[in-house]
């Protein structure tokens, strides 16, 4: 994702007055710009650094989603909102069968170790922001048993 396309579509829901949608998609500029001031790349944000955020972003939405007590229909309605929005910008994760192929295919010298923690030391590298740490982490243990 592409930080122009985040700020374009922001335009385009205050042009609309869809508030809900302006304020997710205004947060996740934020976030995107703050982070990228931190590691040093205010000028030339790249889109890997775009995706990891709208990432962290949609799993604080989640949580937030999970957490809400139910009789606060009025705050669910907003973070589901949020949790839509956020999603809609998400880069695809790959499937647990996905992954283990992936792992099987690229990794097979290092699977072959049973060593969980350099398999994930050497797969959670090449696998960030493409898959879900939580799924990676269930077909190491998978594979190591």
């Amino acid at each position: 994702m592409n930080i122009k396309t985040l700020q374009n579509d922001m335009i385009a829901a205050m042009k609309a007055k869809e508030k809900g949608r302006k304020d997710a998609i205004s947060a996740l500029v934020s976030a995107v710009k703050k982070t990228a001031i931190d590691e040093g790349c205010r000028e030339d944000i790249p889109e890997s650094l775009v995706d990891r955020v709208i990432l962290k972003e949609l799993k604080t939405a989640k949580e937030q989603l999970d957490t809400c007590p139910a009789e606060r229909t009025d705050l669910l309605e907003e973070y589901q909102l949020r949790h839509d929005v956020i999603k809609e910008y998400a880069p695809v994760q790959m499937s647990k069968e996905e992954v283990q192929a992936y792992i099987t295919e690229k990794f097979a010298e290092v699977v072959a170790t049973k060593n969980k923690g350099q398999i994930m030391k050497v797969v959670m590298a090449e696998l960030k922001g493409k898959a879900d740490g939580k799924v990676i982490n269930q077909v190491v243990a998978e594979l190591c048993q």
